[in-house]
């Protein structure tokens, strides 16, 4: 060809040199080749015009697992915008290689729809392939088994990280198969700026120059960001060539190769992931379809934690500002609190407590502090709308008792007020509730309770009382339910609980077995630190040591938890780590009214808990025995009430203790002692008392009178 003549036709020129032509078009699923092309795949042109096949007609022709490599090929281009190529063996009718050829194809995609394309390239016949091409095509097939392993791996754990820390540290550990990347770094648009949300790699402080940057700046991960297509970069002089103005802040870590890609979620450019070599990659299709696949999952992956994170600072703010703070300290009494958020979904729910100075009242200390009231309580599920009646609630419980109104009345008011808000068209919701009036100065509570678990008195030397009192119906139930009050002396030393029910059945746990654990922590605990109480109760059904004890509810949904401390301290005992008890004095003061005959077996259960660790089993038995006949009598024999009081105290350090009870009543008609007959129902109780009591007496008071009874505990016999 002499200069100045007309160029050959296109079709001579790829004919010279072996190159076919061909055209898949996907939305009509046709593979279209030219005479050379078909050829080269086996199938000569009868008229040398083109040859027309369907997408299984042309992947006949091909290796299977090359026909399934160059899929993926093609898919990486069209999200890329970049050429396709690949290397394929044909196959003849009797599945022999025929030959390998290469492909090069340009993808066009049609409208939005990237599942909708059309790819035109060449065929050309290869001889053999280079020696770092053959480990990583599909020819061999190890590198594909390991990427698919490699992702398979990469994928499970970006799922299961919870936190953009997370994902920064699996990004980091992740190993690709036959390259892997010295040094990565994620970046964050925000704004018109890029930030660097992470890196590894590089030492602390490298990022400095790349924190804050405008995204029309001449920098790789800018470019990403802006028109979300990947950037790699084979060579120091392509970046140098390509970025000048970014290549000074790059070339001092001294790497070879690098990839910047797009981490696109829902369609938007949320970031760009750099991953940096310390030695030459040319980017095959191969290793760009494995760097692709993982910036893909690293961008979901950091999309559902930064959800995740706002989710729980939202939460959190919502539980902070919903939670009071105990304020400031009560003298007399010490506090401590925890709330912890178990039941999945928003970490917030309708568990809730608060501590209320009360107005008025005769009761003032010193230094101004007068009585307080104590709530806790729990609004039915675990939602927004449990949160939103728990925010209500409280403060409409704030209000009625800083009306001045007692226990009962404010949980009345309360309930009447929870029936009323109920919005039209939505399920009811009740509460429960327990509000606790306490006086620092005498010790003494008034409590109420509405359908809430009962509290329970931890004793300086480790003994736990359940502490049963009077209650009604939960909250929003009924508008008219009353709420009897139940009062209590918490003692010098001595801790009162209030929690919800998420603390006693967490783990699996009804309330028997829950209680059964809260008793054990208690009882151990050796301290004299509120606040390590508190922690220790939330770790025992909480933490890890728990995951050891579960209960026979294996299946039952968590809740939340909320737990109140409230102790009192005096002479020679102490809440707050400053003083350490005096040698324990077990009292319990307990009220059984005409009404309520069946708080005879809570007496006596409480009597057993007194004496857990008595060493004769026989006089436990015995002083139960007598305080069901002592009480009995009361309610049998009177018209008033019964109070019941236990000691045990240690008369010396070498002598035994000594069980005192004693049951007084308002009557004074005196007990005489009888000889009842063998059918006779009743006149047993002082013959009773003679048989089994060490000392025995009945006391005249100023209104009323008092019977009482002693036991010595024997002293344990030496082995």
């Amino acid at each position: 060809m002499h200069t100045g003549e007309p160029l050959p036709p296109v079709e001579d020129v790829l004919a010279a040199l072996a190159t076919g032509l061909w055209r898949w078009d996907n939305r009509a699923g046709l593979v279209t080749f030219d005479a050379e092309a078909a050829r080269l795949i086996g199938l000569p042109s009868p008229d040398g015009g083109p040859v027309t096949l369907t997408e299984a007609g042309a992947r006949a022709r091909f290796h299977p697992v090359d026909w399934n490599e160059i899929d993926g090929v093609v898919r990486l281009a069209v999200a890329e915008g970049t050429l396709a190529e690949a290397r394929l063996r044909i196959m003849d009718e009797q599945g022999r290689v025929l030959r390998i050829v290469r492909s090069r194809s340009k993808p066009v995609v049609h409208g939005d729809a990237p599942d909708s394309y059309e790819l035109i390239g060449t065929l050309q016949e290869v001889t053999e392939l280079p020696p770092e091409a053959a480990s990583r095509t599909p020819v061999t097939g190890d590198w594909r088994r390991s990427r698919e392993a490699f992702l398979l791996d990469a994928g499970r754990a970006l799922a299961e990280a919870l936190s953009t820390a997370e994902v920064l540290r699996v990004a980091a550990g992740l190993s690709m198969p036959g390259f892997s990347p010295s040094g990565l770094a994620v970046f964050g648009v925000a704004g018109d700026r890029l930030t660097v949300i992470g890196h590894h790699g590089q030492q602390p402080g490298d990022e400095g120059p790349f924190t804050d940057m405008d995204l029309a700046t001449d920098y790789p991960a800018a470019e990403v960001c802006r028109t979300g297509r990947a950037v790699y970069l084979s060579s120091p002089d392509e970046y140098r060539r390509r970025y000048p103005a970014a290549w000074p802040l790059a070339s001092r870590f001294a790497r070879q190769s690098w990839a910047f890609l797009p981490l696109i979620v829902a369609g938007r450019t949320i970031g760009a992931w750099m991953a940096g070599f310390d030695y030459p990659v040319t980017f095959s299709p191969d290793e760009r379809s494995v760097l692709t696949t993982v910036a893909r999952m690293l961008a979901q992956a950091l999309s559902r934690a930064g959800v995740a994170e706002s989710e729980r600072e939202l939460t959190d703010g919502l539980q902070k500002s919903m939670l009071p703070s105990l304020g400031p300290q009560i003298p007399g009494m010490n506090l401590a609190a925890r709330y912890v958020p178990t039941g999945g979904g928003l970490q917030v729910g309708g568990d809730w407590y608060d501590m209320i100075p009360l107005p008025g009242g005769t009761s003032r200390t010193a230094s101004g502090g007068g009585r307080i009231a104590l709530v806790i309580g729990d609004v039915q599920g675990h939602d927004v709308r449990a949160a939103g009646l728990m925010g209500q609630l409280r403060i409409a419980l704030r209000a009625y008792a800083s009306e001045g109104h007692r226990p009962d009345a404010v949980l009345s008011r309360a309930s009447r007020f929870l029936y009323g808000v109920g919005e039209p068209g939505t399920d009811p919701r009740f509460a429960t509730c327990l509000y606790v009036e306490a006086d620092p100065v005498t010790g003494v509570l008034e409590i109420a309770r509405a359908g809430h678990p009962d509290p329970a008195i931890r004793m300086p030397d480790g003994t736990v009382l359940m502490r049963p009192t009077a209650g009604g119906l939960p909250l929003g139930i009924d508008p008219d339910a009353d709420y009897p009050t139940t009062r209590l002396v918490l003692e010098p030393g001595e801790t009162l609980l209030l929690c919800t029910d998420g603390l006693i059945e967490t783990g699996g746990h009804d309330l028997d077995t829950g209680w059964a654990r809260l008793r054990k922590i208690l009882e151990e605990y050796r301290g004299d630190n509120l606040e390590d109480l508190a922690d220790a109760l939330v770790q025992g059904v909480h933490g890890p040591s728990s995951h050891h004890a579960t209960g026979p509810l294996a299946d039952r949904r968590e809740d939340d938890i909320a737990v109140v401390l409230l102790c009192r301290t005096g002479p020679g005992f102490g809440c707050d780590g400053g003083l350490t008890p005096a040698p324990p004095v077990r009292r319990s003061a307990m009220t059984i009214a005409q009404a309520e005959p069946e708080r005879i077996a809570a007496a006596r259960q409480q009597l057993r808990e007194l004496l857990h660790d008595w060493a004769d089993e026989d006089q436990v038995d015995s002083a139960v025995l007598l305080v069901s006949e002592m009480v009995t009598n009361v309610l049998v024999h009177t018209d008033g009430d019964a109070l019941l009081v236990t000691e045990v105290t240690e008369v010396s350090a070498d002598a035994p203790r000594r069980l005192r009870v004693q049951v007084s009543d308002a009557s004074d008609d005196l007990p005489h002692k009888r000889r009842p007959g063998e059918l006779a129902s009743s006149g047993r109780g002082l013959v009773l008392m003679e048989l089994l009591a060490q000392r025995w007496g009945v006391d005249p008071q100023g209104e009323g009178k008092s019977i009482w009874f002693e036991l010595d505990e024997p002293k344990p016999v030496e082995a």
